[in-house]
């Protein structure tokens, strides 16, 4: 009777086992190897990505890889650990090294799971060249339902990103630890998302919610929304200059096409049920030239030439504002002293996000929960250029950064009324310190200030009210 029993057991540990061995794909057997060439590694991979389900690489090692590699709807890769994808020019400069197969072809890519990539750039970078504006080393556009784990990427060169998602729906990015010369992690359009547990060491924006962008920087324009973005690190990298923020929050507005507009590079419009951009740069930089638009773009998708004028057929989903709103950042630590949260539009050669009468795009309900500055830098806290209905700041340690509205004068004709709530925070500054300043002519700011703990006994909040209108309802001495 027991033989019997451990007969059967063995079977059915063998059947197990067997059925186990079949529910994943191994790069492996298809030729994926250490030893192989980037183009065989990349064929490799492709030919394992093609199968579907679960694709796991069990063999520890340094891949080459010479070219982008595509994954589809319904698949989950897992990279093990000890594997590292190396990029290598073997034929060609390249973008990508992982694209979901929809981003070609603006079609949804469903249930995708990437987990445990470590990329190696090794110098091996290419703006963009599958989709206009696309950047990312690891990269997805038009996808649903994407899960990102356990990426890791030590090398980010300076003309693309880190991570780079745009128009998706139900994101989870964990566990990330990103260092180099651009952008971690970069968003374009986009519904529900979770962004946690990351270090970042990035010379530009460690994260980037930028629903408008550089006509080069994310393929379409619209809403970021719905998203927590938690236990979060921003370190200094020992020789960085202090660029960038730790978190851009980007918003846009652009008109429809008539004859006779000036424009200039990136600027958007919207034609024939489409929007259109300007594409004015010029060996990596924009042209500073001022287009005059006599011929209506139409064209279907691609890039066409009209009275001079590179027009880029950005996406038939018209709308007519782009921003952020509904988001939450929480329990975040910033050791490198720079500006922290901008919540801005763009005005330069490279682009001007707000075109001059469009529809003023207003950013709403942002909360910072638990932010702790652990730098003595005095670059501001939030800096505000663009309309804003409310932001919250609770539970946060400062320092000598405050909060600061500014604009360019004639830019926005009317930047609203904007509600700053300030509850429950630590103020760690010694003397005086400028907690909030307006430069915005007519900005309308009401202040409402409780239960924060001041630190020092000499401390002084200044609050410089510049030609706007303020109301103040505050728990602080100076302020009252």
């Amino acid at each position: 009777m027991i033989l019997r029993l451990l007969i059967a057991s063995a079977i059915f540990f063998a059947l197990t086992a067997s059925v186990e061995a079949e529910g994943f794909t191994d790069p492996v057997d298809f030729g994926f190897s250490p030893d192989a060439t980037g183009v065989q590694n990349v064929e490799a991979l492709q030919k394992a990505l093609d199968q579907g389900g679960n694709i796991i690489v069990s063999q520890p090692g340094t891949y080459k890889v010479a070219g982008t590699s595509y994954i589809g709807s319904n698949t989950s890769i897992e990279f093990t650990k000890g594997v590292i994808l190396k990029k290598v020019d073997e034929v060609g400069e390249f973008s990508h090294v992982l694209l979901n197969k929809g981003a070609l072809t603006r079609t949804w890519d469903e249930h995708i799971a990437v987990k445990g990539l470590h990329i190696s750039v090794n110098g091996v970078v290419k703006r963009y060249n599958e989709v206009f504006g696309l950047r990312g080393q690891l990269a997805f556009f038009y996808v649903k339902d994407l899960r990102i784990e356990g990426f890791r990427c030590y090398d980010i060169e300076g003309v693309q990103f880190s991570i780079h998602v745009c128009t998706f729906e139900d994101l989870l990015i964990d566990d990330t630890i990103l260092v180099g010369d651009k952008d971690g992690i970069h968003l374009g359009r986009g519904n529900r998302f979770r962004i946690s547990n990351a270090t970042f060491k990035t010379l530009d924006d460690a994260l980037a919610l930028n629903a408008h962008d550089y006509a080069t920087s994310n393929p379409e324009v619209g809403w970021i929304e719905n998203g927590v973005i938690e236990n979060c690190h921003d370190l200094s990298l020992e020789g960085q200059p202090l660029v960038g923020y730790f978190c851009r929050i980007l918003a846009g507005g652009w008109i429809d096409w008539e004859e006779g507009l000036e424009l200039q590079n990136a600027d958007a419009v919207v034609s024939n049920g489409k929007i259109y951009r300007v594409d004015g740069m010029a060996n990596g930089k924009p042209d500073k030239k001022v287009y005059v638009t006599k011929t209506r773009p139409t064209h279907e998708e691609g890039t066409v030439i009209l009275d001079g004028i590179k027009w880029v057929m950005m996406q038939d989903d018209v709308q007519y504002t782009a921003g952020v709103r509904n988001v939450v950042f929480r329990d975040i630590f910033l050791e490198k002293p720079r500006s922290t949260f901008s919540i801005h539009f763009d005005n330069s050669s490279w682009s001007r996000s707000y075109y001059p009468g469009a529809e003023i795009p207003q950013q709403k309900k942002l909360l910072f929960d638990n932010v702790n500055v652990l730098h003595e830098g005095e670059l501001p806290f939030v800096k505000v250029n663009t309309p804003v209905d409310v932001f919250t700041i609770t539970n946060c340690s400062l320092r000598n950064s405050g909060i600061l509205f500014h604009g360019k004068k004639g830019y926005v004709p009317d930047y609203g009324k904007s509600y700053v709530n300030f509850y429950g925070n630590t103020l760690n500054k010694k003397g005086e310190m400028v907690f909030l300043e307006n430069q915005v002519p007519g900005k309308e700011i009401i202040l409402n200030t409780s239960n924060n703990v001041v630190i020092s006994e000499d401390f002084k909040a200044v609050v410089k009210t510049g030609e706007g209108k303020f109301t103040i309802d505050s728990d602080l001495v100076d302020l009252k």
